[in-house]
């Protein structure tokens, strides 16, 4: 039986059936390469050479089909542990709103031992795929599929409603590091950590390509629409994710994000081959971490071009693993965060006074490198909460302190977390013990407001003559769009969502073009039950979300907000050399730009990027590129919401800085928070702009600079370094100075400068002097 410990409310840190089956939104009837391309989103990595099928689930603007009455995702967590076995309520299949989401991730599969996609051994225990609800309605098998289980009755209920998806969710807070055995143990197996990165450090490519491999082989055998990569987390931040996993993964560290990237890529491509010869486009997407604290160690977040959408864990922004007391998920900054006033993030001019745990931050800082419509926000149907609260108002941004710290959480210092009745859901530490954390399903916190001891709380070991002590106030702060309840008796603080904050987070989604909302999990939902005088499981949440969206305009399916040119040149820019977590601030990677085209790009040669609002717009280089922000959609602070979603940054190669065909040039970039993968690029070449190919934008030709476009290439594989013909470099003159990385031609060879030279000849200064030989031209 599958251990209730594997749920995702013990997050710690701040952050195909039978082969004949028809998956939903799947019907293909485009063959053409051409066709398909029209169809796949802005900005989505394509595998070269395979004709995706993107037309199966995106229409000719690049966005998702799903239903009619569906205008924007709701994607809910369905958990394979509450199966009701064990004498707590159950939540089923059949007790999804089906007809008011989207799409469905199961939580979980995770990372066998030997590096397969697994949801343990097949068996009548097994809830995923051998555990059966006799007497049960509408859980009943379907007999056409070869396994039982939760997967079955998925399938069952998809044939009923064809356009929900749904994704196999992997990973998760207790099984990213290692997984849990048939007898509910968890085993520490190393999970994604050591699956794709080596413990020296270097990308794991056999142990990714196993995995990469039996998710494809899984998708298709249980009627999956794709893969969703719970991996938390792969930064560079030291002691991030579960304390368990803590001695493998610090030790792996500086190799995570490449290994992740590694992960991202094989998946995506090997999903692409598999959908190709499906005649379907399989769906790739991750729950992004949103704590600003953890994304600054994940670089720039690389890995977003091979994601369908990426949905942002943007809950458990405030909790017990640290003493401020604070909302669980925000929407907005409002100035006065206790944790981020401690760190003096307010008072820092670097900072902006940009405040970065609250869901508006998080969703600005993919909208950087993403389209709105390919981003989803998270909502929590849980609580997290605080007792013995010092200070605040009603408790919000006071203090709580604990005197130990839960077994196995790995903290000296932690916050005094809510228990018992006000922590229904709680996991047990390593010693076996309530792990204190306020967590408790929303309609559980509903029957607390309204004074109500719910007849289920015999189920989860409380007496039946239970009584409460205090008064569980709701409070709500308009400026963060937070809601909670505040027992001034007995010091009690639960953060909390209800209808109020949901409408406020829905009409968000709507007014910015967001593709949606996640939600963690649907069984925290809740209606009202007339006939016992209490809240229970239910959809009211998920069913206001469905009602706000089902008349929406389309989501936002363009990255830039600006008309870019359609004509793209294949300059290639990596942003490479970053610090780990421990030495990254400000942070200052390298910025490699290399010039993939036939024609020599000339000193003073302009680029320009977008570079998300979440950062303040005080980038800068160090190296004499005259790096500034040129425009801004937002100043100041972000109390009550960033304004707009991109600074506007130019840069220009040195006047002596030529980049000659083949040839690259790096140069140091400085900023200050994390920002996700700097996108919307363009260089003026010859007084004529053009869009770089990197930017993977729907409908652009690849041309060379300054000449007529002729036939192109797919966009979204560029032509490859032309091999070298007649020399096409500068040639070398004695007089002329050459900065490092500058190519020239000489004597029927081309060189690179290593670093900066003058009036050093190419050919005499030997093998480890300024010119490397790049060979004969």
């Amino acid at each position: 039986m599958l251990s209730p410990t594997r749920a995702r409310a013990s997050l710690l840190a701040s952050g195909a059936a039978v082969a004949g089956l028809l998956l939903s939104s799947l019907a293909g009837g485009v063959s053409h390469a051409a066709d398909q391309e029209s169809c796949r989103p802005d900005g989505l990595y394509k595998t070269p050479g395979v004709d995706v099928p993107y037309c199966s689930v995106y229409d000719t603007e690049g966005r998702e089909k799903m239903g009619a009455d569906h205008q924007r995702r709701v994607i809910g967590y369905f958990t394979g542990w509450r199966t009701g076995k064990n004498g707590e309520p159950a939540y089923l299949a059949n007790n999804i709103p089906w007809d008011k989401i989207t799409h469905i991730n199961y939580a979980f599969g995770h990372v066998g031992g030997d590096n397969k996609l697994s949801v343990g051994p097949d068996g009548a225990d097994n809830a995923a795929t051998g555990m059966t609800w006799p007497g049960v309605a509408g859980a009943e098998m379907d007999p056409a599929l070869p396994y039982k289980g939760h997967f079955n009755l998925l399938n069952k209920f998809k044939k009923q409603h064809p356009d929900v998806k749904t994704l196999i969710s992997v990973g998760g807070w207790a099984e990213t590091g290692g997984y849990f055995d048939a007898s509910g143990n968890r085993v520490n197996s190393g999970g994604f950590y050591s699956m794709a990165t080596n413990a020296d450090g270097s990308v794991n490519q056999a142990g990714i390509d196993t995995f990469a491999d039996s998710a494809v082989a899984f998708v298709k055998k249980y009627g999956f629409n794709g893969v969703d990569i719970d991996y938390e987390y792969p930064t560079t931040m030291k002691d991030a994710g579960n304390p368990l996993d803590w001695q493998l993964a610090n030790s792996r560290r500086a190799g995570l994000v490449k290994g992740y990237a590694a992960l991202m890529k094989t998946l995506r491509e090997k999903l692409d081959r598999a959908g190709a010869a499906d005649g379907r486009h399989y769906l790739l997407t991750v729950a992004a971490p949103s704590s600003g604290y953890l994304l600054r160690g994940m670089e720039t977040f690389q890995v977003q071009k091979y994601l369908d959408y990426v949905n942002i864990m943007s809950y458990d922004l405030h909790g017990a693993w640290n003493e401020y007391v604070g909302p669980n998920a925000s929407l907005f900054d409002d100035g006065k965060d206790g944790e981020l006033a401690a760190a003096n993030v307010y008072g820092s001019q670097q900072y902006g006074g940009i405040g970065y745990l609250n869901t508006d931050w998080a969703y600005h800082y993919f909208r950087g490198s993403m389209p709105a419509g390919r981003i989803n926000i998270g909502l929590p149907y849980y609580t997290r909460g605080f007792k013995n609260v010092q200070g605040g108002t009603d408790g919000l941004w006071g203090k709580a302190p604990a005197a130990t710290c839960p077994a196995g959480a790995g903290l000296t210092k932690c916050g005094d977390g809510a228990v018992g009745i006000d922590n229904l859901w709680h996991d047990k530490d390593t010693a076996g013990k309530e792990s204190p954390a306020g967590s408790n399903p929303m309609w559980h916190a509903k029957n607390l407001e309204k004074g109500v001891v719910g007849d289920y709380v015999t189920r989860y070991g409380f007496p039946a003559d239970t009584r409460l002590t205090g008064t569980y106030a709701r409070k709500y702060d308009s400026t963060l769009v937070a809601p909670w309840l505040w027992n001034a008796e007995k010091k009690v603080f639960l953060s909390t969502e209800d209808e109020q904050s949901v409408a406020a987070k829905a009409d968000y989604v709507i007014d910015r073009g967001i593709g949606g909302t996640m939600v963690w999990e649907m069984a925290g939902d809740y209606d009202w039950n007339a006939a016992k005088g209490q809240y229970e499981m239910g959809d009211t949440l998920t069913t206001l979300m469905y009602d706000k969206f089902r008349s929406a305009s389309p989501y936002g399916a363009k990255k830039s907000n600006a008309a870019l040119p359609t004509e793209a040149v294949d300059v290639g820019v990596e942003f490479t050399d970053f610090k780990l977590g421990d030495s990254n601030y400000p942070l200052t990677p390298k910025i490699k730009i290399t010039n993939n085209t036939k024609t020599a790009l000339p000193g003073g040669t302009e680029f320009q990027f977008d570079y998300a609002t979440a950062a303040p717009n005080n980038a800068s280089d160090q190296s004499g590129f005259g790096t500034k922000v040129i425009s801004s959609d937002h100043t100041g602070s972000n109390v009550g919401g960033l304004k707009g979603d991109f600074h506007r940054v130019s840069l220009k190669l040195p006047a002596w800085q030529s980049l000659a065909p083949g040839a690259s040039v790096d140069l140091a970039f400085n900023y200050y928070l994390p920002v996700s993968t700097p996108s919307n690029w363009t260089v003026t070449v010859g007084g004529k702009k053009y869009a770089l190919t990197g930017d993977l934008a729907r409908g652009t030709r690849v041309v060379e600079p300054g000449t007529d476009p002729g036939p192109s290439p797919d966009p979204t594989n560029p032509t490859p370094t032309p091999t070298p013909g007649a020399c096409t470099a500068p040639a070398w003159s004695a007089a002329a100075e050459y900065g490092g990385g500058t190519t020239v031609s000489h004597k029927a060879h081309t060189w690179k400068a290593k670093w900066w030279t003058k009036g050093e000849e190419p050919g005499t200064t030997g093998e480890w002097g300024v010119w490397q030989d790049l060979g004969a031209c």
